[in-house]
């Protein structure tokens, strides 16, 4: 297996391409802001060749390079159909309030081809099987993407802005919501085996077992606590 990741752009975004091995076919994983060069580097570095591209969620910050990536290589667009209209409209999708000072040099808007996630779904794509469980909370239209075990690695999620290090994603963008993103922990991750592999995981990769046992949003899920009176927003990540 072959994970090539790279932070991306002025946010940062964790961009990966997965695939069985060197020189073979490739799933691009969120092409942020700035990440087309990054990608192409990355194409040529380990000779592969992308069939698709596969987003976790619609904030501009993960899609930014979408059309620029799909368009040089003929490839469609996977998203959840909650968040494709972010594509098009970034400044809805993040709320007046945040401001995009570099909206005047992004590219929004859809690829000539755009494919919809469902929840349960497996993608079979570049020889590999993508398991697709949706996780609002983040957006309404956040998704995870799974890879099994194999001989020469874990089982990964590739978990968007979902869970990190210690941390989950903010809530606080339009159709966000704390409620959604606990039950997605619930439903989504904590049924997962502990040696499963977490990306990104903000400066380090982590682990579920990890998780389980020092996030204190996945240990409160854990627990059954259902009050969230007492709970404080998310760690912000920069924006």
């Amino acid at each position: 297996m072959l994970i090539a990741g790279f932070p991306a752009g002025a946010w940062g975004t964790n961009c990966y391409l997965v695939a069985p091995a060197a020189g073979e076919e490739c799933v691009i994983i969120d092409p942020g802001h700035q990440a087309a060069q990054g990608v192409e580097e990355a194409l040529k570095k380990h000779r592969l060749k992308p069939v698709a591209v596969v987003l976790t969620h619609g904030h501009i910050d993960h899609v930014a390079s979408v059309v620029p990536v799909c368009g040089a290589h003929d490839v469609p667009a996977w998203i959840h159909p909650e968040d494709r209209f972010m594509m098009s409209d970034p400044e809805k999708a993040l709320g007046r309030s945040i401001g995009m000072p570099l909206m005047g040099e992004l590219t929004v808007g859809e690829p000539g081809d755009v494919k919809e996630l469902t929840d349960g779904v497996k993608l079979e794509l570049a020889g590999m099987e993508l398991s697709v469980a949706h996780a609002p909370g983040h957006t309404r239209g956040s998704v995870t993407f799974g890879l099994p075990e194999t001989a020469d690695i874990p089982p990964l999620l590739f978990s968007g802005d979902l869970l990190f290090a210690g941390s989950i994603g903010r809530t606080d963008f339009p159709g966000g919501s704390m409620d959604d993103m606990l039950e997605s922990l619930a439903r989504v991750v904590l049924p997962l085996d502990d040696s499963t592999v977490v990306l990104p995981g903000h400066n380090e990769h982590t682990t579920i077992g990890r998780e389980r046992a020092t996030n204190p949003y996945l240990r409160q899920v854990a627990a059954g606590r259902q009050d969230h009176s007492a709970h404080v927003d998310a760690p912000r990540r920069g924006m």
